[in-house]
């Protein structure tokens, strides 16, 4: 695998992932190999933040002090348009199938995805 792209997780406006190189799975979490072959050819890409949302859940509740501040706030699981899904942050009143596209936001302190209705 080549140098590892920066992505939200290093403070960039990006979301990247992964497909192997031999079996050609498409998949979010970095790992140092494919979760579906375990081959170590690895090409990693920048998503277009396009996709649809999966499921949806509102939060209530803050989870530590510095999350309380954002409360209500919505998490997702997102089936991005390059065949991965991920979780990430998305504005109240979004539903299952609903198209979005990512953002980003500050969130506790640091650089989060933000989904929004695709217009």
């Amino acid at each position: 695998m080549s140098e590892r792209l920066a992505d939200w997780t290093r403070g960039e406006e990006a979301i990247t992932y992964q497909t192997c190189t031999a079996c050609d799975h498409v998949q979010y979490f970095h790992r140092a190999f494919c979760a579906a072959c375990g081959v170590t050819g690895l090409r990693e890409a920048r998503a277009s933040g396009k996709g649809r949302v999966y499921a949806t859940s509102l939060v209530c509740r803050a989870a530590t002090p510095e999350t309380r501040a954002h409360v209500p706030y919505n998490i997702l699981l997102v089936d991005c348009s390059e065949g991965f899904r991920m979780m990430a942050h998305g504005a109240n009143g979004l539903a299952i199938g609903d198209s979005v596209t990512a953002s980003f936001r500050p969130f506790a302190g640091t650089l989060v995805p933000f989904f929004t209705k695709e217009t």
